[in-house]
């Protein structure tokens, strides 16, 4: 009977441990940034805010575009719980005609990667 009960007591703690297991979880404002229409030539920065909504660390490991005239940037250091990140994208605006790329982003919150994307068109450079 007392090892059926420590049994138990085992088998129960280890799914309350389990069950407790700290996990990070990444969240964005959005996953798409509409540039628009921007002028030749013009800022071509933008944001992807997120927070971190899980409640372990959010270390994201790697960011990668589609093309060479998407270059994302991704948060040096770990995102603590609660708290708010940046991934910063720089595309080439002189480059005039539409805008379709895709930033693919890898965390600790998912084996399965995050997709950002970003769309708009840049004007064709003035007197042209």
């Amino acid at each position: 009977m007392k090892k059926l009960m420590l049994l138990l007591f085992v088998g129960l703690m280890t799914m309350t441990v389990t069950a407790q297991e700290k996990k990070a979880a990444i969240t964005f404002e959005s996953d798409v940034v509409d540039y628009g229409e921007v002028d030749y030539g013009s800022d071509g920065v933008r944001e992807f805010k997120f927070t971190n909504t899980g409640t372990d660390v959010l270390i994201v490991a790697r960011v990668y575009s589609t093309c060479g005239c998407t270059i994302p940037k991704k948060p040096k250091d770990p995102i603590q719980p609660g708290e708010t990140g940046v991934i910063e994208v720089k595309y080439d605006t002189k480059r005039p005609g539409p805008i379709r790329k895709t930033i693919t982003v890898y965390s600790n919150a998912s084996e399965t990667p995050y997709t950002l994307k970003i769309k708009g068109v840049v004007k064709p450079q003035a007197g042209k």
